[in-house]
């Protein structure tokens, strides 16, 4: 593959155009169905006579599971290659959408809805398998391009969910919706078996020389890493708390304390794990070729925490938001709205990702980060005085810094350390969910108002943290599966 030369997106002819495509169309349905309660929820609401503490512990539940989900995802990702485990994917989370849209009681919304979240590591895949088919000078724009194209399937639901819900008619008609939603993924789940490949022809698929957790290549950063997982658990505690009795009622004390208690172990038993794999380099070193910096890792993490995160809590609330602050709105035009804080990742992600290729990587974060946080101090000044197109445009230009700031995180991922992609976009994505639950926990305890300007304070923190990235440069080495080194260019 050449480094130079831009993308010509409707060249089919190109295999890493077609495989782009293929990628983003699967990422594009993991997110339809990922979201599609949105939409509907003023459907369910008045379907199951849902109370709002209930509401809110449905959105917290569909990204709850998202966090493990893509970290193991990463692991198996780079263990067996992007294409049977995409496919895999898709055809069990077709599955659980059909529980979902077929469900009785409260309780069976809230466990397939939980389950759900399991779909939202699809995003992980991806970049790993487009990260294997581009050169880094193009990688920026590619993983823009299959995040953005993806991540508009949260929008296409929005936009067309309640409308095909009103077309099947009845009171079931948001049932026959998702249901759609779910057939759609399972379908494409065997396509993609057939139409994709894990590498260019004549390519080295790298793995991790052993799984269960990331290599680090120093004392100082298994400890990092190991304090960095923290976050990730502490987020599922919260979770826990929030559906027992102190929150909406969904499980007992009891349970919370085993969850607790499970949690614990978990920790436990992934330090373990991450302490076998790097027990060798922790005793004998790491050749300097090898190294890299486990901080990298870690400010993609963060900065994918309030992009991603934030944009997770809000594409989950912001159909409700419309709908409460200006009167006269019905739920499908809430809906279309709504839709437009998604909709600019068609271009917002390929250009973050382009910005990233061209002008720097760490200037892009910062400028894209910065802007975010004033995009979301303006929609904490959203009231139904506002003229409701002005409304929709502060939501489109927030959105832009959001998803363009996401497409930066992901310029970078690839360049890291390429056979562990996996894990790293897994944990940069786990990151993004507990954002989510961070961001969607304080929601139920503020108003609106106050909701948006806890994201925009976070953001600034995190601006300055993406200070402290270093610019990938030169070549990052991989040892063959011969034991000989191979240099793959980061420039």
């Amino acid at each position: 593959m050449s480094n130079e030369g831009k993308l010509n997106l409707l060249n089919l002819k190109d295999p890493k155009i077609k495989t782009l495509h293929v990628t983003w169309f699967a990422f594009f349905l993991t997110f339809v169905v990922w979201f599609s309660h949105a939409p509907l929820m003023v459907f369910i609401k008045e379907a199951f006579d849902l109370s709002s503490q209930q509401i809110k512990a449905l959105l917290i539940l569909n990204v709850a599971l998202t966090i493990p989900a893509r970290i193991a995802i990463g692991i198996l990702v780079d263990k067996f290659g992007p294409r049977i485990v995409y496919s895999c994917l898709l055809v069990t989370s077709s599955f659980i959408c059909l529980g979902f849209a077929t469900a009785t009681s409260y309780e069976a919304l809230a466990l397939f809805r939980f389950l759900l979240g399991f779909v939202g590591a699809g995003f992980v895949i991806g970049i790993r398998l487009v990260g294997e088919w581009f050169p880094a000078k193009q990688v920026g724009v590619a993983e823009g391009i299959y995040g953005g194209w993806g991540n508009f399937g949260s929008a296409a639901g929005a936009m067309t969910l309640p409308t095909i819900a009103l077309l099947f008619g009845g009171d079931d008609g948001w049932r026959y919706a998702l249901g759609l939603t779910g057939v759609l993924a399972g379908a494409y789940g065997l396509f993609f078996y057939t139409a994709a490949r894990n590498t260019p022809k004549g390519s080295t698929y790298f793995k991790p020389k052993k799984s269960g957790g990331l290599e680090v290549t120093s004392k100082g950063d298994f400890y990092f890493y190991l304090l960095m997982n923290i976050p990730m658990y502490l987020a599922l505690g919260v979770l826990a708390w929030k559906l027992s009795p102190s929150g909406v009622g969904l499980l007992t004390e009891q349970t919370m304390y085993i969850m607790w208690i499970a949690l614990g172990a978990l920790f436990a038993i992934q330090t373990n794990a991450i302490y076998q794999v790097n027990k060798e380099n922790l005793k004998h070193g790491v050749p300097d070729l090898e190294k890299y910096k486990f901080k990298q890792v870690a400010i993609l993490d963060v900065a994918y925490f309030v992009t991603f995160g934030s944009e997770l809590a809000v594409v989950s609330m912001l159909p409700l938001f419309f709908l409460e602050t200006f009167d006269g709105l019905d739920p499908v035009k809430a809906g279309l709205l709504a839709s437009g804080f998604a909709f600019m990742n068609l271009v917002a992600r390929p250009t973050g990702g382009y910005l990233s290729d061209k002008i720097g990587r760490r200037k892009t974060l910062m400028v894209l980060v910065g802007g975010l946080a004033l995009g979301y101090f303006t929609l904490g000044h959203i009231d139904s005085q506002w003229w409701i197109p002005l409304a929709v445009i502060a939501t489109m230009c927030c959105s832009f810094f959001v998803q363009a700031g996401e497409g930066a995180v992901f310029a970078i991922v690839p360049l890291v350390k390429r056979r562990m992609t996996g894990q790293i976009a897994g944990m940069a994505g786990a990151y993004g969910n507990v954002g989510a639950v961070t961001y969607l926990t304080v929601l139920s305890f503020v108003d609106y108002s106050t909701f948006f300007y806890v994201i925009s304070a976070s953001a600034l923190f995190i601006f300055v943290a993406c200070w402290f990235i270093d610019e990938p440069k030169g070549h990052m080495a991989e040892v063959m599966p011969d034991g000989t080194v191979h240099l793959i260019d980061v420039e």
